[in-house]
């Protein structure tokens, strides 16, 4: 008679596959809550304590510890061993169902307990699923209740194992490192960084053709962003930069945006009392590389803001919600994909960028921190009430740009919106001229943003040439008493923030 032990933390599921095993002949043997869960389910179960004689132990820290588990998981399907199995009145384990102690979840609270972590690194479960990965040509193993079979076939089948035992192994990889995690930061030690990436997709290719690409998230079964994909194609690695771009940058304004987005940059920003009226703007911002774009909006989408694309080829639209109007007339774009965001999507506190023989590991820019010193007005002119607000717009606008960002942006009665961007150039004076040639005529009166100070006073003269009236920037060059001269002799209001927001 094949035996299937269950020692599971996350039940759910167990009673309805413990069943399904009992009615094709299996023997069950459960510890602890499991096994009083499926016999009030009405199953045979074994207890543990049956199996090794001995009763759980300082109040259940030890339950499957024990030479008559260990030994029946172990044992290899040969006649010796089969033999010193029996000779002890013991049979083998064919099937382990068993998860861990939640230790991740448990931690992750702020108001947890030293106590009540260490409580929570389960000891027996790792043990069990080791031992059974470990003897995967003979026992099979699952970790996740995902994985327990509609067809209790695939039981027996060796690939299935192998499967499952590495799963197992990575499941218990992962628990270690988050609990040497956890104590690194207990004892103050420098946290040894340990990825357990998961495969979600295999990309058609990288960012050209000839290179290869792979799609990992955290969690087995990840999905794009942690979103849902409604329509159209599968994301491509450059799909997924530019909806991660976009997404941070429109995640970052509390009022109503949407953003466009081309090669990880935005080339236009709005923000409007809906989606469809913050459409418009962004896209004005820089119709011509809005084309074959990403647009995110941090509001649910509607049909206005469909037929406010007009025709234009986009090739992602992200959002929180699609109205089933917006999604019956998306339908008609086969290859347009829908990306449906959750309302907490769980943004990671930290970023990684490889570099040759290494990483980089840095916090991930949320804005201006929450100790910033005040903006400081450094000019004679301030800055009146309406260019005040452009320029709160336009700075946050800019710290999603690629380096050296400089924003342009104005508004109306219906909101606020970027004329012009320039960034991702090797000097800052290029950009200004960049962004100039984006706005046209739509400079004048326009505000200005640099995500860090003006070496020299050519940019500040550069910018008033356009016709720009304000600026914000960072401060802090050893040329601020010419930069803030030039500004005044333009008669520009120009502000210090304090802050830089470089994004290489």
């Amino acid at each position: 008679m094949p035996t299937a032990l269950f020692s599971v933390w996350d039940k759910t599921g167990a009673t309805d596959f413990a069943a399904k095993l009992h009615a094709a002949g299996w023997r069950l043997v459960a510890s602890g809550g499991t096994a009083r869960r499926l016999e009030k389910a009405g199953l045979p179960v074994t207890p543990v304590s049956a199996l090794t004689g001995e009763p759980e132990m300082l109040a259940g820290r030890v339950k499957t510890l024990h030479p008559a588990v260990h030994a029946a998981l172990l044992a290899r399907p040969t006649e010796r061993d089969q033999a010193e199995l029996a000779a002890r009145g013991w049979f083998p384990i064919d099937l382990v169902v068993v998860n861990l102690y939640p230790f991740e979840e448990v931690v992750s609270r702020p108001d947890v307990s030293l106590e009540e972590a260490v409580e929570h690194i389960d000891i027996g479960g790792v043990a069990l699923l080791r031992a059974a990965a470990k003897n995967f040509a003979r026992v099979t193993v699952l970790s996740n209740p995902a994985d327990y079979p509609v067809d209790l076939a695939v039981l027996g089948q060796a690939d299935f194992r192998l499967r499952m035992a590495h799963k197992a192994f990575a499941h218990t990889a992962r628990y270690d490192a988050a609990i040497q995690a956890y104590f690194a930061r207990l004892a103050g030690a420098p946290e040894t960084l340990r990825l357990t990436l998961y495969p979600a997709q295999e990309l058609r290719y990288g960012e050209n053709p000839h290179q290869q690409a792979v799609y990992y998230t955290r969690q087995p079964g990840g999905t794009p962003l942690g979103g849902e994909l409604l329509q159209g194609k599968p994301l491509s690695y450059n799909n997924l930069l530019d909806l991660d771009a976009a997404w941070r940058a429109v995640s970052s304004f509390d009022e109503t945006a949407v953003v466009v987005v081309k090669h990880v940059s935005p080339c236009g920003v709005a923000t409007a009392s809906s989606p469809e009226l913050a459409l418009g703007p962004a896209i004005a911002s820089d119709p011509v590389s809005a084309f074959g774009s990403v647009i995110a909006s941090n509001r649910e989408v509607d049909a206005a803001f469909v037929n406010g694309l007009q025709g234009l080829f986009v090739e992602c639209v992200v959002a929180p919600g699609f109205t089933p109007d917006a999604l019956a007339l998306f339908a008609k774009r086969k290859n347009l994909r829908l990306l449906r965001m959750p309302a907490a999507n769980g943004a990671e506190n930290h970023e990684l960028r490889a570099i040759v023989g290494g990483f980089l590991r840095q916090t991930i820019d949320q804005g201006d921190p929450q100790d910033a010193p005040a903006w400081q007005v450094v000019s004679k002119r301030k800055p009146t009430e309406s260019e005040w607000a452009n320029l709160r717009f336009a700075w946050k606008a800019c710290q999603h740009v690629k380096s050296n960002a400089i924003v342009l942006a104005a508004s109306q009665e219906n909101g606020r919106f970027t004329v012009g961007i320039g960034g991702g150039q090797p000097n800052r004076v290029d950009c200004v001229r960049i962004a100039g040639e984006r706005a046209g005529e739509r400079a004048k009166n326009a505000v200005l943003a640099s995500d860090a100070f003006f070496p020299f006073p050519d940019g500040v003269e550069a910018a008033a040439a356009l016709g720009v009236t304000a600026i914000v920037e960072p401060g802090g060059s050893i040329r601020d008493e010419q930069v803030i001269a030039a500004a005044d002799e333009a008669g520009l209001a120009l502000v210090f923030t304090g802050v830089r927001h470089f994004r290489h």
